[in-house]
């Protein structure tokens, strides 16, 4: 475990965020269904523009119409269903030097020069169509410029307002999700951790009163004894630090340094004499607060999956200071194993992920739960 650094806030915390494929998954659905809706939206808006090209031609002709008909009844047709039909396309004519003559379905603002403005909006107009040519008599020649009706220019923008409401909607349901699977996986770690430690209890309780009945016989070998309430106390500390799973921690202030330094110690004992270790502080003063039960766990197991990977014959050193800021401290464990692989930075954290023969894999995924959920801290 090459470089394994975590830090705990002095005195605040930082916090990790965790992500997973599934949140890309349900983001590619999202912009799928999105792109479908763009694609048949399109579709629709160019079927809608054609037809209304068609209906602004045919207004065309019946203006070119209309100034040649003396016929009343005509005139009252070409009016009422041609014309006068026109309620929603955006339509300004013009003489041939571009001067606007009139206007329909085109909102002027108040307190703005109309010719200012609907020259303006021909411009405008010349971009999306061609205008339409009417020569209603040989001396005078009608241009014609048309938009697109607000119903076109709605259904454009509809489908990325569908797919940004779809995008809400499926992030809201995937943290609901999220925090239901981890809210489930958080009580099923606490459940584990103390029925393990309830399940210590009885046999530590019996294991106490044999070392008491061993104590008094002068017969039994003291020295035996001593070994044997060692191991109890050892079985004690892991029964007390199961039970600290999934109850709201109580930290106290303490010196992180001396805390290091005695699991250190206890850990030399019981690993090969061919491991060296090493601690070097800025300050051997540094205090925060800790769940010291839990936070021996944490160094204990980093410790021993460093030993794990040096195969018991390396270094191991351990850096203990504030980070830049002054806020944090910041712990830096380094071994002289082969290192962790880079595509394996965030896999070697999650349950079940192991590298030895023998093993459930949960060791580091304790240690990142220890640090980030019960200190507010971050690992890496």
């Amino acid at each position: 475990m090459k470089g394994t650094k975590f830090g705990i806030k002095y005195p605040k915390y930082l916090l990790d965020d965790n992500r997973s494929g599934v949140k890309w998954a349900i983001i590619g659905v999202a912009i799928l269904i999105g792109l479908v809706s763009v694609v048949y939206t399109n579709s629709l808006v160019e079927d809608l523009a054609e037809r209304e090209r068609q209906q602004i031609k045919l207004f065309a002709k019946g203006l070119e119409f209309l100034a040649q008909v003396e016929n009343s009844e005509t005139l009252t047709f070409l009016m009422d269903h041609i014309i006068e039909a026109n309620h929603i396309i955006p339509v300004i004519e013009t003489d041939e030097k571009g001067k606007p003559l009139s206007s329909r379905n085109v909102k002027i603002p108040k307190g703005v020069n109309e010719d200012e403005f609907l020259r303006a909006e021909i411009e405008k107009m010349k971009l999306i169509h061609e205008p339409i040519l009417i020569e209603h008599l040989p001396d005078l020649r009608i241009y014609i410029y048309y938009n697109n009706s607000i119903l076109i220019t709605q259904l454009k923008y509809f489908p990325y307002v569908q797919l940004t409401v779809i995008l809400i909607f499926l992030v809201l349901v995937y943290f609901i999700f999220m925090s239901y699977r981890r809210a489930e996986q958080n009580s099923l770690w606490a459940g584990l951790a103390k029925e393990t430690a309830h399940q210590l209890g009885t046999p530590l309780s019996s294991l106490m009163a044999w070392i008491e009945h061993f104590r008094i016989d002068e017969d039994f070998d003291q020295e035996i004894v001593g070994d044997l309430e060692k191991d109890v106390q050892r079985l004690e500390m892991i029964t007390e630090r199961f039970s600290h799973i999934g109850s709201v921690p109580i930290p106290k202030p303490e010196n992180i340094f001396l805390v290091v330094s005695n699991i250190i110690s206890y850990l030399k004992k019981r690993v090969s004499t061919k491991t060296i270790f090493q601690i070097q502080t800025t300050d051997e003063n540094l205090t925060a607060q800790i769940d010291k039960a839990l936070f021996e766990w944490v160094i204990e197991n980093l410790c021993k999956n460093a030993v794990d990977a040096t195969s018991g014959i390396g270094s191991i050193d351990i850096s203990i200071g504030l980070s830049k800021d002054k806020r944090k401290i910041q712990i830096d464990i380094k071994d002289s194993g082969k290192g962790i692989p880079t595509n394996k930075f965030k896999t070697i954290f999650r349950a079940g992920y192991t590298t030895k023969k023998r093993g459930w894999g949960l060791g580091l995924t304790l240690v990142k739960r220890i640090v980030e959920d019960y200190h507010k801290g971050k690992i890496f």
